[in-house]
């Protein structure tokens, strides 16, 4: 057992009962000080996050992960401002979420209380980092980090700075905890401290969440893995539909909203295709299509093996259909269950696809990109879960929290 890890572990076992007693003043002058302390030291965490850059170009890293891993002084902003809008957000802790008088005369009120001790195990995105801490510790709760070793340096030069805005308000700076051993080895333990912690949350590729869903003792919620569809149906309005796919495709190609997949309808793919591979391919996009796709442009002969990745990159697969059933059918059984979306303007098929699609969260006309714990009004998030329990979609404050039933009677009391 490593002895950095259990002291750790133990550490935050002791913590959590600390952060749960904070007040909500308390926690959001946390949130707003540490919020402008990563603005105002916000160079040395460029320079420790080139450390990790450079290391990444020498491992010949793709664009789009290169891309999931830097930080600038406008993302560097964006992080302060999710804080922000955290810190603004209600406090869920106490939150009645019911009351009443049993018929046996028991007073019964169900109420809002802290998971406890979340661990979070991610991979080469430091903004995860700040993120998780403003959400674990707006709702009362002590977080272990164990970031990706690609990430190591931005992620101690983020947490130095939380930790120190922590202790300038007296408050434990136990409160958030980071890994800094990069060993696997440190990672699978991590996984077998039911112990210690209550919920264990994997953000990243379909390998580390296969990994952490495979081999924790600890209650997992699984996040992340998004290979998203956009269905584009007969009537959809092509010059509203070009720039939204451009969107979803290549605002940014590493993140988990991004499109993976376009699934056309046979009467509209004359008139789509072209216009639509000429702006794409403006944008370095490779496209692997279907045979019917290459009957219009010229493309790589996609396989199933393409219909079924999660590529973060510069690359789109392509699938011709004939209806919108067969559309459906295709996106579930190649979804991984995050964002999917159709461009349409048949009312019916919006709501028939809206109704039949297996995932978190499903478009008419919009983007996938909007799978975002900050444009949901969230504020940051923990991730998008792909699951159905506890939590579904963008994890805000809500589904970091679980409830205890308050129990009394009159039996006892004396006036």
């Amino acid at each position: 057992m490593n002895e950095e890890l259990l002291r750790i572990c133990k550490t935050a076992k002791e913590t959590r009962f600390l952060v749960e007693k904070l007040t909500e003043d308390e926690k959001n002058k946390a949130l707003l000080h540490i919020a402008d302390l990563l603005e105002n030291r916000s160079e040395e965490i460029i320079a420790e996050n080139k450390k990790d850059i450079d290391n990444g170009i020498s491992k010949n890293m793709s664009k789009g992960l290169l891309d999931r891993l830097t930080l600038t002084k406008e993302r560097i902003s964006g992080i302060s401002l999710g804080l922000r809008q955290v810190a603004s957000l209600k406090d869920p802790i106490g939150e009645i979420l019911d009351s009443y008088k049993a018929d046996n005369g028991l007073n019964i009120t169900k109420v809002r209380v802290p998971m406890g001790v979340i661990g979070i195990i991610y991979e080469s995105r430091p903004n995860v980092t700040a993120d998780a801490f403003s959400l674990t510790f707006k709702s009362g709760n002590v977080v272990i980090l164990k970031g990706g070793s690609d990430a190591i340096n931005s992620n101690k030069a983020i947490v130095r700075i939380i930790k120190d805005g922590l202790t300038d308000l007296n408050i434990t700076s136990d409160a958030i905890n980071l890994i800094e051993s990069t060993q696997r080895e440190v990672t699978l333990e991590l996984m077998k401290q039911k112990e210690y912690i209550d919920l264990l949350i994997p953000r990243g590729g379909a390998g580390l969440i296969r990994s952490v869903v495979e081999n924790s003792l600890i209650p997992v919620i699984e996040t992340g893995t998004g290979n998203c569809h956009i269905f584009v149906d007969e009537t959809a309005d092509i010059k509203k539909t070009i720039p939204i796919i451009i969107n979803a495709k290549t605002q940014r190609v590493g993140v988990c909203n991004a499109v993976e997949s376009l699934v056309i309808h046979e009467n509209i793919k004359d008139k789509l295709l072209p216009e639509l591979a000429k702006e794409l391919r403006a944008r370095n996009v490779e496209i692997r299509g279907d045979s019917k796709v290459s009957e219009v442009i010229d493309c790589t002969l996609a396989t199933e093996e393409d219909f079924a990745t999660e590529y973060l990159d510069y690359i789109i697969s392509m699938k011709v259909v004939s209806n919108v059933d067969e559309a459906i059918e295709h996106i579930n059984k190649y979804t991984t269950h995050h964002s999917e979306s159709i461009m349409t303007s048949d009312k019916d098929n919006a709501n028939k696809f809206q109704k039949s699609i297996d995932a978190a969260c499903v478009y008419v006309n919009t983007s996938t990109r909007f799978t975002d714990g900050f444009e949901f009004g969230l504020g940051a998030e923990i991730g998008i879960s792909t699951q159905k329990l506890h939590a579904r979609g963008p994890m805000g404050l809500n589904e970091l929290t679980s409830y205890k039933y308050l129990i009394d009677s009159d039996y006892l009391f004396r006036k």
